[in-house]
């Protein structure tokens, strides 16, 4: 069995290392876990290889809000210091603390 540990915690604030947006982790899964549709719809050339964790973001650009699923080979951490706005958040996490948010509860 493989096994794979994450990189990026939950709450912790990431970027996407070719396209310009950042997001917080609100959810992991250790391997590919979408759509065949979606998979297939990334260019050839761009797509992530599936043996490796996957990261679900609350993300923002210029421009909107939206959720993100995110392989852990196109992220990076973000070390700007600064909240996202996603209107989601506070759903999920409570302060913003050294760039990252407290979650508002607690893992087993």
């Amino acid at each position: 069995m493989h096994t794979q540990r994450a990189k990026y915690h939950l709450g912790q604030v990431v970027r996407h290392r070719k396209h310009p947006f950042r997001g917080v982790v609100f959810d992991v899964d250790p391997e590919f876990s979408n759509t065949e549709e979606w998979y297939e719809a990334i260019p050839e050339d761009s797509r992530p290889v599936r043996d490796q964790p996957f990261y679900h973001l609350l993300a923002e650009n210029d421009q909107s809000f939206y959720v993100a699923y995110v392989s852990e080979q196109n992220l990076v951490a973000d070390y700007s210091g600064e909240p996202v706005d996603h209107p989601d958040i506070p759903d999920l996490f409570g302060a913003f603390n050294d760039g990252a948010y407290e979650l508002h509860f607690h893992m087993n």
